[in-house]
């Protein structure tokens, strides 16, 4: 299972994430080096750089081929990519995440105070580096922050909750993840010049594929191991949070029963790999599997309108990469 970024296959945009990685050190500079060093944590880890990715893409999809992209672009997709990190600190004091991409969290290393106050710093600087560019790019990552709240409360609503419906989770996933994907791309839209019909196209590829990269998230960790995943496998089971393979198998009427009463409670990895079989057995990973590849679809066909252009074919290639990285591990 490969988890690299396809868009770094293109020269330009792998040297225009280079600039991303440059400007993201450059943003949590502070005399403050305890803050300094939690703030950069988990950007000198490394990751995947999707969102940046994205926003770089989108800022490019109108013309025919890649160039350079400006300084402007850059810095929006090292907003929303703070935006990112940000999240994924609060994450990790939510669910006492010891690891994450490798490393020791910045909760487990630092504790969960610093580890909060560094998250709001991350969430500080985006909004800094958003108000730079304009007025409606503060607005939609302030926006969106609040959307990532919303949806994350969505899902502890939930926790340990058999009862969980699907319309909850999509609700969830389209708050706490999807949105961050589609102002991603409506930033670098934005920032680009891009005409407002583009715009608008290309923030639907950035929700939809949203969608299906949470759906994908959820179904790799039920199925992938520690290693793959750069962090625990299995723990949203453990913690109570039932996504949608899970939430499809808990309605399977020959397996679903015995899943239930499994579930709805603190559970031990034991149970927690029983439940798994379960769900795979009751064709909950294939189900979702296949929701996933139909958002998926949904995102390439917001880029009609960039048939012919290699933004259009780099987001394209990034969507069918997503579905391919569960492929293995479905079927």
């Amino acid at each position: 299972m490969s988890s690299s970024n396809p868009l770094e296959a293109v020269p330009t945009l792998a040297e225009d994430l280079t600039r991303v990685e440059e400007q993201l050190h450059v943003a949590v500079e502070t005399d403050n080096e305890l803050l300094k060093d939690i703030a950069s944590h988990l950007i000198a880890a490394g990751g995947k750089r999707v969102r940046p990715g994205f926003a770089i893409t989108s800022a490019a999809a109108a013309s025919p081929d890649f160039a350079p992209a400006e300084h402007g672009v850059i810095l929006g997709g090292v907003a929303v990519e703070l935006v990112h990190q940000g999240s994924l600190y609060h994450d990790d004091v939510m669910d006492s995440a010891e690891s994450r991409r490798s490393v020791e969290s910045v909760n487990s290393k630092w504790g969960n105070h610093q580890a909060i106050l560094a998250g709001d710093f991350l969430l500080g600087r985006a909004s800094e580096i958003a108000a730079s560019l304009s007025n409606e790019v503060a607005q939609l990552l302030a926006s969106t922050i609040s959307q990532l709240c919303d949806g994350q409360i969505r899902e502890l609503e939930y926790q340990f909750n058999v009862d969980r419906t699907e319309e909850s989770y999509f609700k969830s996933i389209d708050g706490k993840t999807a949105s961050l994907l589609a102002a991603a791309c409506r930033t670098g839209a934005i920032v680009g010049g891009l005409d407002r019909d583009r715009i608008e196209h290309l923030t639907t590829f950035g929700r939809s594929y949203g969608i299906a990269f949470q759906i994908v998230d959820d179904i790799l960790d039920l199925t992938a191991t520690d290693e793959q995943l750069g962090k625990p496998a299995g723990n949203d089971m453990l913690e109570g949070v039932y996504t949608l393979p899970v939430i499809r198998a808990l309605g399977h009427e020959t397996y679903g029963d015995q899943l239930r009463s499994m579930l709805g409670q603190h559970i031990d990895t034991a149970v927690r790999d029983e439940a798994r079989e379960l769900v795979r057995a009751a064709d909950g990973f294939t189900s979702a599997h296949e929701d996933a590849r139909r958002y998926a679809n949904e995102a390439t066909d917001a880029l009609t309108s960039f048939a012919d252009t290699a933004g259009g074919s780099a987001l394209r290639a990034a969507a069918d990469h997503l579905i391919s990285r569960v492929d293995t591990l479905v079927y």
